[in-house]
């Protein structure tokens, strides 16, 4: 028997679904999502790849939206979307619990295998940067005082032509 997709909703910025029996698992189980009220809200990243395993059927009004029209919808706030969804994918598939960090001023936290958010601080902040753009010492300077203001580890995450990912960690040494 096909396991029934989680019906959810497309609005600017988010993804919202009823906190249905399924929601609730996938949330427990994995932390996909945040409980707000009687609903579950998933950061578009989230979203998007729940859409890609086929757990989730995304609808903007009554049409439901494939991977291309999601990501063409969410890259028109955000230009370097697919870029930080590569890199959400990547460390999803690794086994890592990411979550967005706006309010930390980074794109993204990451918490360390096994750890679920509310149960301990995340290690890192992640930035996603394709290879082909510039990162000046100014704007790394940044991001390793946003870090270490966090007490969290900065990681890198650079993607290339191919979508593949190499991770680079900075941290701060006292000689």
């Amino acid at each position: 028997m096909e396991e029934q997709k989680i019906e959810a909703k497309f609005f600017e910025g988010h993804v919202s679904t009823s906190k249905s029996d399924q929601a609730l698992v996938l949330y427990d189980q994995s932390r996909y999502g945040e409980l707000v009220g009687g609903k579950i809200k998933y950061s578009l990243f989230e979203a998007l790849y729940l859409l890609e395993k086929e757990k989730l059927d995304v609808k903007l009004g009554k049409k439901s939206l494939d991977f291309d029209s999601f990501v063409s919808k969410s890259s028109k706030k955000d230009k370097g979307f697919l870029v930080k969804y590569i890199v959400f994918r990547d460390m999803r598939n690794r086994g890592y619990i990411i979550k967005t960090a706006l309010k930390f001023g980074a794109d993204f936290r990451v918490y360390d295998r096994g750890v679920k958010p509310g149960e301990d601080h995340a290690k890192w902040v992640l930035y996603p940067i394709h290879e082909s753009k510039v990162l000046t010492w100014h704007d790394f300077s940044a991001k390793n005082r946003v870090a270490h203001s966090t007490r969290k580890r900065l990681l890198i995450a650079v993607v290339d032509d191919e979508e593949d990912v190499s991770y680079w960690e900075c941290a701060w040494k006292r000689p």
